[in-house]
């Protein structure tokens, strides 16, 4: 299935992506289904058997027009989440580390597709990072590798957008990763039993049209299995959680030709396997405009 969390007429629901591009909205066909993302999940995989037995038993004409629904984050508001650093080969990676690279990202970041990733007045050195998102199903508290993908819930698409000048003021990263809009998510929420095997995945970045990134989550340093038993061996992960799994390098003649970072109108586009394409334009924030038209006057 492909959950999403939609808003349409001032109202948020819960939704499945139907054939022929129509939303069937959840609590609107049965009132028992949680209306947030997080509250389906938590609710365990018996309400996930019965969305899909919803979905099954869907006449051709139910539900709305994807077209006339603002698809939001799949996940709006995840309790934690947790990015991981160099897991593709190639990207600053000579030798495997031993461990993996973990930092965490603020809550405030999390934007839907098609919204806008805001340039805040404080950085020029905004950049993009294509990474395949792991969404939590069922707490995890110190699992086996062998048993962690049974606590997944499915998959999605993370932009891990970053101010590079912001990396570099100190050894931790949250600063530079954490600035409003920083964090595009979506466009659906694809159930783990569609996705049987998440290290063979591909995952390509389009700027402008332009593809600057391209790879495969098979050359992840630390796969998904792993990444989410060592997380639990920390911190108990809960339903609605998200893990971002690193991003590949830029394409070899992207990095030849030096830094371009996002500017106002650039489209950034990111596909990975069948998860469809997460888009998302890019603008300066208020403030920023603001603060240029006062410099021009």
């Amino acid at each position: 299935m492909r959950l999403v969390t939609f808003e349409r007429g001032g109202v948020v629901h819960t939704g499945v992506v139907l054939p022929g591009d129509r939303v069937l909205d959840l609590p609107a066909t049965d009132p028992s289904v949680p209306a947030d993302m997080v509250g389906l999940l938590t609710a365990g995989p018996a309400l996930l058997d019965a969305v899909r037995a919803l979905v099954r038993d869907a006449a051709p004409d139910a539900g709305v027009p994807l077209a006339e629904v603002r698809l939001l984050a799949p996940v709006p508001d995840p309790g934690k989440i947790i990015c991981i650093g160099y897991n593709y080969r190639g990207h600053q990676v000579i030798d495997d580390p031993q461990y993996p690279d973990v930092f965490a990202k603020t809550g405030n970041t999390i934007i839907g597709p098609d919204d806008s990733i805001l340039r805040p007045v404080a950085s020029d050195e905004v950049d993009y990072e294509a990474e395949l998102a792991v969404v939590i199903g069922s707490p995890a508290h110190e699992v086996d590798e062998a048993d962690a993908l049974d606590h997944v819930a499915g998959y999605t698409v993370f932009n891990d957008v970053s101010a590079r000048d912001w990396q570099r003021h100190g050894s931790q990263w949250v600063p530079g990763k954490s600035f409003d809009t920083f964090g595009p998510l979506g466009p659906t929420l694809v159930t783990a039993d569609e996705v049987p095997d998440p290290q063979g995945l591909t995952v390509e970045l389009r700027v402008n049209g332009e593809v600057t990134l391209r790879s495969t989550t098979a050359v992840m340093v630390f796969p998904v299995a792993r990444l989410v038993s060592y997380l639990s061996q920390v911190m108990t992960l809960l339903p609605g959680d998200v893990i971002a799994t690193g991003t590949p390098q830029k394409l070899p003649e992207v990095l030849a030709r030096g830094e371009r970072f996002l500017q106002p109108g650039d489209i950034v586009e990111i596909t990975i396997g069948h998860l469809g394409t997460l888009t998302n334009p890019v603008a300066d924030s208020p403030s920023r405009i603001e603060r240029n038209q006062g410099a021009q006057s």
